[in-house]
């Protein structure tokens, strides 16, 4: 237990050194803004609703930052690529929502033929079993799943 809590550790600490050698290396990264009208989970981290920046924390983006406009919040996050189709058409960001608990999930910036789709939690991913488990319709209602967007500014 301990032996994984200490890799844990070392593991965010090498994404925040990371993330914090590439964007003095090569400057401010633009940024997108949503204003997010519900409360959200990004990884373990519990995030309030509000107005939040969304930005690349690497050169290649495969580490996003999330930062609150209001409050000196912020979350850093590792993606993945995912699409490869054609370019998006909008800009936004994709919630997993399980009853009322929203996860952020992807992010897509209007033009770009690939998203970042972030790595769901322990937490997303109890939810997830706890929904395939459920038999009954009165169970599966309290529980219910969505794919929800909302809007990304670019540059605000």
């Amino acid at each position: 237990m301990a032996r994984q809590l200490i890799k844990g550790m070392t593991m965010v600490l090498l994404v925040v050194a990371l993330a914090i050698v590439t964007a003095s290396a090569y400057g401010q990264s633009t940024r997108s803004s949503a204003e997010i009208p519900f409360d959200f989970i990004v990884g373990s981290d519990s995030l309030a609703a509000g107005h939040y920046y969304v930005s690349n924390a690497t050169a290649g983006g495969a580490t996003v930052k999330i930062a609150a406009a209001e409050a000196a919040t912020s979350v850093l996050r590792m993606t993945s690529s995912i699409g490869g189709g054609a370019p998006a058409k909008s800009s936004k960001l994709v919630f997993n929502r399980y009853g009322n608990r929203y996860f952020l999930a992807e992010i897509w910036i209007e033009g770009d033929s690939q998203g970042k789709k972030l790595m769901k939690s322990r937490e997303e991913k109890a939810l997830q079993r706890e929904l395939a488990s459920m038999t009954s319709k009165s169970e599966s209602a309290q529980l219910s799943y969505e794919r929800v967007e909302v809007a990304l500014a670019r540059g605000n």
